[in-house]
């Protein structure tokens, strides 16, 4: 029982011993905050890469692709058996988007990506990160009515809505352009004195089929944009928007094109010899996951009509072409065992084929974060380790101090092994205070890190959280128990350790040594 109340009498009366409960106290704090954010932005980042990429991809090393994916399919269901839960062809290719805007194109590179809209769903979560409600729940290459991005205040009126409009417009436009020119025209005759044209074929000769709206007044149908719509396609919202601020300081999206415009596309097609292929697509729904390396560089349309216009087919056999399968697992399947499986039933030799899991894909993001990570924990735990330093410098006072108190006991019949445990316990102590104390103000933080930021930018007048460079809406946190435990143990380990020296010291004294001057 003294051992007890002379570890609480010291910890009670030494002052000194409240910095080093303080410096526990910052360093476990400090620990889970940072554990939780970086916690909080890896789940989200793993979530959102795995919800856009399948669990294991088998890929073509040529955009030329591999025929034949069904016989391929159906091999994979023979080796990997029960652990397929869906899967599906992908065409994968690099493409030129080109944005009709304000008299001018604005172009830029994209990953044009064919897919099946009855299968994808099954092996990505795509669906989901697009804006019209109806395609979340059913993907669909066709221009919705209206009702997109709802609850967006500053997102446009888009849809066959928009598109009517937009017609409308460009019909008047060109009206008045040809009024314009007839009227131009009529002035021109009449300074001329109506004199004979130059050219005896410029009168009288009928219109060229080619020169106008193209291939569908020469099939001898006029294309209405009011009415029908050309394939559709699927957008990554980056590659259409700009993300900045409004005069009024509020961060805003500026959008080049929207559902229900037409935009053209460049690409390669297949073959021993590629040529450039062009086409007009309808843009049908934009795709916002919010990774911005997805969403400024994918595009999606139908892979039936990507085949038709690369020529991944074979018109002899009926056989098509693509560069990729992708398959989804059952939850609980091993990815590296049915990766290997993959491996040995296609091997390289033989098929020039790339067989790698979503985690493979993003390898090296995965790695840097993690090792950023490590790094962080490494230095901030050195915190706790400066407040260990203090406790041990404080213990070594103590012990000089209570010199004649622990010569005192020994000499009653105190064991050397109770003096030690009154160190010891005071250590305890001291680590079990400040990381209890700690882990509150550290769960408090994280709970309202959010707030906190905000009051943060208030007085500073400085964003802590740019939107405009981070696509989340607010700071992401994940509190892991295992890490809060891990936290404290080790706290408690470090005051432990610091306080075992001075108590060996203190149980080494002898009785005499200690008392001889009194």
């Amino acid at each position: 029982m003294y051992k007890l109340l002379l570890s609480w009498r010291y910890l009670r009366t030494r002052y000194i011993a409240l910095a080093s409960i303080i410096s526990v106290t910052l360093g476990v704090a400090t620990l889970i905050v940072v554990n939780s954010v970086m916690a909080g932005f890896t789940k989200e980042m793993h979530n959102r890469l795995h919800s856009i990429l399948s669990d294991i991809v088998l890929e073509s090393h040529s955009l030329d692709g591999f025929a034949d994916p069904q016989w391929h399919m159906e091999q994979i269901r023979q080796v990997c058996g029960d652990d397929i839960a869906g899967m599906t062809p992908v065409i994968h290719v690099p493409a030129l988007l080109r944005i009709p805007f304000r008299g001018d194109f604005h172009t830029r590179q994209i990953n044009l990506i064919g897919v099946d809209k009855t299968t994808y769903a099954e092996v990505s979560d795509f669906s989901q990160y697009l804006l019209h409600p109806e395609n979340q729940s059913r993907v669909s290459f066709l221009l919705r009515e209206s009702g997109y991005a709802p609850g967006r205040k500053d997102f446009p009126p888009s849809g066959w809505e928009h598109r009517r409009m937009q017609a409308m417009y460009e019909k008047a436009l060109e009206e008045q352009r040809h009024e314009i020119a007839a009227a131009a025209k009529s002035d021109a005759s009449l300074a001329t004195n109506n004199r004979p044209p130059a050219d005896p074929y410029a009168a009288g000769v009928p219109k060229d089929p080619y020169s106008g709206s193209g291939e569908s007044e020469l099939a001898g149908t006029i294309f209405d944009p009011a009415t029908e719509q050309n394939t559709g396609v699927i957008l990554g919202i980056a590659t259409c928007s700009i993300r900045g601020r409004d005069a009024d300081g509020e961060v805003r999206d500026f959008y080049l094109c929207r559902p229900g415009d037409d935009v053209q596309v460049y690409f390669p097609n297949a073959g021993s010899s590629p040529k450039p292929v062009s086409c007009s697509l309808t843009v049908v729904d934009l795709y916002e996951s919010k990774m911005s390396e997805y969403d400024a560089s994918f595009a999606f349309m139908p892979i039936e009509k990507l085949q038709e216009l690369r020529g991944m087919f074979d018109p002899l056999t009926n056989t098509t072409y693509v560069t990729s399968i992708q398959m989804k697992l059952k939850p609980g399947a091993d990815l590296n065992a049915v990766r290997d499986k993959l491996r040995a039933a296609f091997p390289a030799d033989q098929y020039p084929y790339r067989i790698e899991t979503w985690r493979d894909l993003q390898g090296p993001l995965l790695a840097a974060v993690q090792m950023e990570t490590t790094i962080l924990n490494i230095l901030l735990f050195l915190i706790i380790a400066v407040a260990g330093f203090g406790i041990l410098a404080t213990f070594f006072m103590i012990v000089v101090e209570k010199t004649r108190d622990i010569g005192i006991l020994k000499a009653l019949g105190a064991p050397s092994r109770g003096v030690m445990s009154i160190f010891l316990s005071y250590g305890v102590s001291l680590g079990a205070v400040g990381s209890g104390v700690g882990l509150v103000l550290g769960l408090l933080f994280v709970t309202n890190i959010n707030d906190i930021a905000g009051w943060l930018e208030w007085i500073t007048g400085h964003e802590v959280f740019d939107p405009t460079v981070y696509y989340f809406q607010e700071i992401p946190t994940s509190i892991q128990p295992t890490m809060v435990v891990g936290v404290m143990v080790g706290s408690v380990l470090v005051a432990v350790l610091a306080s075992v020296l001075p108590a060996l010291r203190a149980a080494r004294l002898h009785p005499v040594a200690a008392l001889r001057y009194e």
